[in-house]
């Protein structure tokens, strides 16, 4: 069933205009009832035109109210929504931290799975397996996802750099081809080194895929694929951690299928870097 409707709608809350946002919150305030509604009885209630209901459907990359409706009531059917993220207490015992930490990072996941696009996720398996050269861009908390994404792809023999240093970035870019990939990721999709990056690497015709949280964003703007995280409630301690483990998620979910379209191409390179690693480890013996 599809699902993701609620999540979505939180997560691009505060970039709506006034009118969007009006009804938006209607939708998250009253779900039981909107799935029950039509489009003109929503706009009734909401006070707002059934053409800004449209609108707000198709910000969600969504083809119309039918399927926010869908969306919704899939969301209805779970046990937990997306506001069940826990606040982490830093007088709380080591027990609850650990459950509420655990916990967000389980959330982050799933809610993840409803804003991910299985579409985007073909088109950047398929750029990604016939790139010439694929450039990584992640600047702090970035980096280590974009390091994550050279270690794997090196494993199966692609010709994958990361870099975390603006002007190492840029550099690179300046020298990519049409037959190249970047990937970009900045979790606020605002960092400012990344969009000037990736506008430099697409204006040398590279194939530009981002990874950001759900909604526009200057980073998701210059994207030909846009691969999308759940956007983590800011009052969470956790947040950063949450929307971490999340992007690893997506960046296993690209490798795996990678992996499962060259199976006979890549499970032997797969192998040959496993044996060549275990021979620098000590024996248990």
């Amino acid at each position: 069933m599809l699902n993701g409707g609620l999540v979505s709608l939180q997560a691009i809350l505060d970039e709506l205009k006034p009118s969007e946002r009006k009804v938006a919150e209607y939708i998250v305030a009253h779900p039981e009832e909107v799935v029950k509604l039509s489009v003109q009885k929503l706009a009734e209630l909401s006070g707002v035109s059934e053409a800004t209901i449209i609108r707000l459907a198709r910000s969600l990359n969504m083809k119309g109210y039918q399927e926010l409706k869908l969306r919704i009531a899939g969301d209805l059917t779970k046990q937990t929504t997306p506001t069940s993220y826990q606040e982490i207490m830093m007088e709380g015992s080591v027990e609850s931290i650990m459950q509420a930490v655990s916990w967000n990072n389980i959330q982050s996941i799933q809610d993840t799975l409803s804003v991910l696009s299985s579409e985007e996720v073909k088109r950047a398996v398929e750029a990604l397996s016939t790139a010439r050269k694929i450039d990584v861009y992640g600047v702090g908390a970035s980096a280590v996802i974009a390091d994550d994404i050279k270690q794997k792809f090196c494993r199966i023999n692609l010709w994958c750099e990361a870099y975390s240093d603006f002007h190492a970035q840029l550099t690179s870019a300046v020298n990519l081809t049409p037959n190249d990939v970047v990937i970009g990721i900045s979790y606020s999709g605002q960092t400012e080194d990344i969009i000037q990056s990736l506008a430099e690497a697409r204006q040398q015709g590279a194939t530009v895929i981002t990874l950001t949280k759900f909604g526009p964003s200057p980073v998701a703007e210059l994207a030909h694929i846009r691969l999308f995280t759940s956007s983590v409630e800011k009052s969470i301690r956790s947040g950063a951690m949450a929307s971490r483990i999340a992007q690893l998620n997506v960046i296993d979910v690209l490798f795996m299928t990678m992996v499962s379209r060259k199976q006979e191409e890549v499970i032997p390179l797969l192998e040959k870097t496993r044996l060549a690693v275990s021979r620098t480890k000590r024996s248990s013996n």
